[in-house]
């Protein structure tokens, strides 16, 4: 398999947060061929279609650049009141556009959703499937990726200690790549 260029998109800002560290260990955890890569959205001022103009503001150029040669995509949240965070959803707001030229339209996805709970971001991760599917995003089905207890998963420094999260984060990453395999073109 070639190395296949996938963006990591984090749907938390904090400093430190589960998100984040899911994301480093999957990038970690990354088979031959895989060649994940977290792209930065924090950074990326609301979505407002007045500003799509001829220069759009700068950090939806550069979202839209880095992402766009991306081959597939791997969503890590956090939930919030039962829902996406704001930063993630404006993420993909920024990129579907402007209409007719989504850097999202027929890559596959995979969702990956994490709580210090037990419900594992289960109401961010199918919200987030919704956005997904209409995007025309083959999205993974199997291995599902809620991950509960998140704030149990890692040690003081960030690195990932559960066996059964790596376990789990490994058979995603396979899965994914075989998504991709079956998508490429």
């Amino acid at each position: 398999m070639p190395n296949r260029n996938i963006a990591v998109l984090v749907g938390s800002l904090r400093n430190g947060s589960y998100s984040r560290q899911v994301a480093d260990a999957l990038i970690a955890l990354a088979p031959v061929g895989l060649k994940p890569h977290i792209v930065e959205i924090g950074d990326l001022p609301l979505y407002n279609q007045d500003l799509e103009t001829e220069t759009p503001p700068e950090p939806w150029t550069r979202f839209r650049n880095e992402t766009r040669a991306a081959e597939g995509f791997i969503f890590v949240t956090p939930e919030y009141n039962r829902g996406l965070p704001a930063v993630l959803k404006n993420a993909i707001d920024v990129g579907s556009r402007p209409y007719g030229a989504s850097i999202f339209s027929g890559k596959p996805a995979a969702v990956i959703s994490q709580s210090p709970g037990v419900y594992g971001g289960f109401g961010a991760n199918h919200q987030l499937r919704q956005s997904l599917v209409f995007l025309d995003m083959p999205v993974l089905q199997q291995p599902e990726a809620y991950l509960s207890k998140s704030n149990t998963a890692f040690d003081e420094s960030g690195q990932l200690t559960n066996e059964e999260t790596r376990g789990l984060l490994q058979k995603l990453l396979t899965a994914f790549a075989g998504l991709l395999e079956k998508h490429a073109g």
